[in-house]
């Protein structure tokens, strides 16, 4: 019984290292992704900006807002248009982790300032990684 609860928390805590080991390095690789954006998406989107403001912005929740924003305008296009799904499971794999990060915003906003700081610094990276992706796709659906 005891043995079986050890190897359970311990897969768990696996998957866990590698849920989280593969975020980063889609977020890494997924840096020419947000450079390869569009003006047109960039300028849509608050995202860069939000990025921009982490640095010197004391307040955080109106810097959240504006990824929340953001998040639920890149869902919307999602369902809605055709053609734009999230079509592989990276970019599952990074909504999940944009989840998870506004949870840990959400626990470490007033506790830790910095590692809330980090999770809007990622949030804003993921949002980032796909609205460069999903622009890419409408723009190759528009010239086709």
């Amino acid at each position: 019984m005891v043995a079986s609860v050890v190897v359970i928390v311990f897969s768990c805590g696996l998957l866990f290292y590698w849920f989280r080991y593969t975020c980063i390095l889609l977020i890494r690789n997924g840096a020419e992704d947000v450079r390869a954006a569009s003006a047109a998406v960039q300028n849509s989107f608050s995202f860069g900006d939000v990025r921009d403001r982490l640095l010197s912005e004391f307040e955080l929740d109106p810097l959240h807002k504006s990824l929340q924003r953001d998040y639920q305008v890149l869902t919307y296009l999602v369902r809605h248009a055709s053609g734009l799904e999230l079509a592989n499971w990276e970019e599952r794999l990074l909504v999940w982790d944009y989840k998870l990060m506004q949870c840990w915003y959400a626990l470490t906003r007033t506790a830790a300032p910095q590692q809330a700081r980090a999770a809007l610094g990622e949030m804003a990276a993921v949002l980032g990684i796909l609205a460069g992706r999903i622009g890419h796709r409408a723009g190759v659906q528009g010239q086709a």
